[in-house]
């Protein structure tokens, strides 16, 4: 009786690393195996993603799960009634009240699974994403490889003089570094 009056609990896991680690790879890995396991998912990026695709979440080498762009967390509360699991792309672009909107749906017995950038280019927190790795059940920090020496990578090194902190780009405008690496880089 205990257990089938118990409701579900949700949870709050987070991805996160340089650009070309893994992030969106990791995020569709496991919403797929949600999909598999029979659960209702739902998954989300903001509007001004279109690298890839306006209505899909892809990663850099081309694997792909159906998406709904949005231009406001808020949105996710009004979408997600009927799932058991929120995925949630390049969270560091939505406001501080992402943070607000993913506690509310784990309350509500739903798993969310968030995949963003934790630094800008500049080697800075960048948006919200401290704030989701401080309330989240589940952190994975995931690593590109250094393009200059081949260490493990956690910068996301600029390429081009832009100093717009939101500047969509691939490996044109970004290339991961490591530490040692990225503070030559910006040295010069």
């Amino acid at each position: 009786m205990f257990l089938e009056s118990a409701k579900k609990a949700g949870s709050i896991e987070v991805i996160c690393g340089s650009m070309f680690s893994g992030k969106t790879e990791e995020l569709i890995r496991r919403m797929k195996r949600a999909q598999f396991a029979k659960q209702a998912v739902a998954i989300y990026k903001p509007c001004i993603d279109v690298r890839y695709s306006e209505d899909k979440v892809v990663s850099h080498d081309s694997h792909s799960i159906p998406s709904t762009p949005i231009d406001s967390p808020a949105k996710m509360l009004d979408l997600s009634s009927d799932v058991e699991v929120v995925g949630v792309d390049e969270a560091q672009f939505f406001d501080e009240s992402i943070v607000e909107v993913v506690q509310t749906l784990a309350n509500r017995g739903i798993r969310v699974i968030i995949a963003g950038l934790d630094t800008d280019f500049l080697g800075k927190p960048f948006g919200p994403m401290p704030a989701l790795m401080a309330v989240a059940e589940d952190i994975q920090k995931v690593h590109a490889i250094c393009v200059r020496c081949g260490s493990p990578a956690n910068h996301s090194h600029r390429l081009s003089k832009s100093e717009e902190l939101v500047l969509l780009g691939e490996k044109d405008e970004y290339e991961p570094l490591c530490r040692h690496c990225y503070n030559a880089a910006v040295e010069k």
